[in-house]
């Protein structure tokens, strides 16, 4: 087992404005550096493949992309392998249950809200059951096999998991599985690679 402290990075970390910002107000520019630092920081980083997929659907990396391959090592858990707690599951299953009924209370609320409204009205009701429905039900949750794979992945290699998607922190909580503050990613890679060459790399 490697004495390197591990990583496993959903796309937020190089799509999500408030933290690539941080970097650059260009999300390409900003991604280049953050795998400079990543790559002086002395820590190893990975992505699950389907993650990285969905993330070249979202940025185009283009000259970038031998650099990502480099630095982010892409694989897929193991998933004929992995266990996880039944209690886990249990929990998912509770959890979409109540979502569904959730939503169902706010499709009926906004059925008895349209009733007796002119034509021209109705259209902001669906429009308001669309984001109270879209909120109920998606929300903090699961709802990706992406976000499936990036968490197995930080299970299955004892890493620290980096995403700022609410979903994927809940339920990664719920299997133990260790988390920083996405916000201050840079921070902390700074730190590790001051560490790692007595003096931290210029940007």
């Amino acid at each position: 087992m490697s004495s390197k402290l591990t990583f496993v990075l959903d796309t937020s970390v190089f799509t999500n404005p408030q933290l690539y910002k941080k970097f650059s107000q260009d999300v390409i520019d900003a991604a280049e550096d953050l795998l400079y630092l990543m790559e002086h920081s002395g820590g190893e980083f990975y992505m699950p493949l389907s993650t990285y997929d969905e993330l070249q659907k979202m940025l185009k990396l283009g000259p970038l992309t031998p650099k990502f391959e480099l630095v982010v090592k892409l694989r897929n858990p193991k998933k004929f392998l992995l266990t996880v707690p039944a209690e886990f599951l249990y929990k998912f299953i509770s959890d979409l249950r109540n979502r569904i009924n959730k939503g169902l209370r706010v499709a009926e609320e906004h059925v008895r809200s349209a009733q007796g409204r002119e034509k021209e009205s109705v259209g902001e009701v669906i429009r308001s059951l669309r984001e109270k429905y879209r909120e109920a039900l998606r929300q903090g949750i699961l709802d990706s096999k992406e976000d499936v794979d990036v968490i197995l992945l930080a299970y299955e290699l004892d890493a620290v998991l980096v995403s700022a998607d609410e979903g994927i922190r809940n339920w990664a909580k719920e299997l133990g599985v260790k988390l920083i503050n996405p916000e201050y990613f840079k921070e902390l890679l700074e730190e590790m690679a001051a560490r790692q060459s007595g003096r931290r790399p210029p940007l």
